[in-house]
């Protein structure tokens, strides 16, 4: 992979965000687990979650702390702009959307946390980061056409429609695959050293925006020594809505990388579309929990908790790879083609599973089982 000349001024800066943010979650972590408990910030176990006892939640606070931290730090460092990269510096629009965003988006999620609020008030929570977003005057103006060479240009009503989409759906994917230690945060890091190394290619050349990618990515990874199997602390919907709201944005700072991160992401994005077909198509509520998850379905196939994870952040890890070697059309069909792949391997496993169940269901005496075999 060819670096941009910029890079060589922005490697600096690069090591040592990512080094302070990692640090910084990792002394800060430990803090907000005691936070948690001492308030009762807890995730108990359940019929759809995988956890055998309670576990404090509310750690993204930690994660997202770390980076505001490092943010700022770098601003003020360098004065308040950036200057490497031919696109230029980030806007003081682009920096608050950025460090305040993503302050707001742990703060709003912490309340969750707290009050274990029902779908309706997330999604308000997540409509107004989008709003802040666009009100901002940040937006998707353009996307590589699926169907043919060059893009698709969007203006008005259409780029804001896309923008809140996007941001709407990047908060979803992180959230709805946040189900086993380390899952979301893990993904989270490739997703987010993946646009940090594309942002610092010559045909992007945005080494000011990848400075922030790494920062991102050494905030969750230092929060992630505490959140992999067995994790004492859960990131909680704090740490999904930072998660995938500074994700969100990085992906369409500058030039917009939308493809890049449709691909990186495509397991928690796909995953997130199919189980919203699959709930409508069962005539409930998109957001209603279950355990028809990617994820759950391979702890059903016998994978213990720690290889699917692993398997995950592997195949999210050959996306990553793919993301080089594909032009911006490349990475559109490519995505287009995992999601009806990732769809049919859904529904393979859905079906055996549910076969096995009724096999084990046919064998066992009236009355055995019952009570906790459905989903929550």
């Amino acid at each position: 992979m060819r670096l941009s000349v910029g890079t060589s001024q922005a490697l600096p800066i690069i090591v040592v965000a990512f080094v302070a943010a990692a640090l910084l979650a990792l002394v800060l972590t430990p803090l907000a687990r005691r936070l948690a408990l001492r308030f009762e910030l807890v995730d108990r176990p359940d019929a759809r979650r995988v956890n055998p006892v309670p576990i404090p939640r509310g750690g993204g606070l930690a994660a997202a702390a770390a980076f505001v931290l490092v943010g700022i730090a770098v601003i003020v460092a360098r004065g308040g702009v950036l200057p490497v990269g031919r696109i230029g510096p980030l806007t003081t629009s682009e920096l608050v959307a950025l460090i305040g965003g993503g302050a707001l988006a742990a703060l709003l999620g912490v309340l969750d946390d707290y009050f274990d609020l029902r779908a309706r008030w997330q999604l308000l929570a997540q409509l107004v980061l989008a709003s802040l977003v666009v009100a901002l005057g940040i937006g998707v103006d353009v996307v590589n056409n699926p169907f043919g060479p060059g893009v698709i240009r969007l203006d008005g009503a259409f780029e804001v429609a896309f923008t809140v989409v996007w941001v709407l759906g990047m908060i979803n994917s992180i959230n709805f695959i946040d189900g086993l230690d380390g899952l979301s945060s893990g993904v989270s890091i490739i997703a987010a050293v993946t646009l940090g190394l594309i942002n610092l290619t010559p045909g992007i050349d945005q080494p000011q925006v990848a400075i922030f990618c790494f920062a991102f990515a050494g905030a969750v990874l230092g929060f992630l020594r505490w959140n992999f199997h067995p994790a004492s602390i859960f990131a909680g919907t704090s740490g999904v809505f930072f998660f995938g709201f500074t994700l969100a944005l990085l992906s369409i700072l500058g030039s917009a990388k939308i493809a890049v991160a449709l691909l990186v992401l495509s397991v928690p994005i796909i995953d997130t579309f199919w189980i919203i077909v699959r709930r409508v198509a069962q005539g409930r509520s998109p957001f209603s929990p279950d355990r028809g998850h990617i994820h759950h379905r391979l702890l059903d196939l016998g994978l213990s908790h720690r290889q699917t994870v692993l398997l995950i952040y592997g195949i999210c890890l050959l996306l990553a790879v793919l993301t080089f070697l594909l032009s911006g059309s490349g990475q559109m069909y490519a995505f287009l083609a995992i999601v009806v792949a990732f769809g049919l391997v859904l529904m393979f496993l859905t079906r055996r599973i549910a076969t096995e169940e009724q096999a084990n269901g046919d064998a066992e005496p009236d009355g055995a089982g019952g009570i906790g075999d459905s989903d929550a």
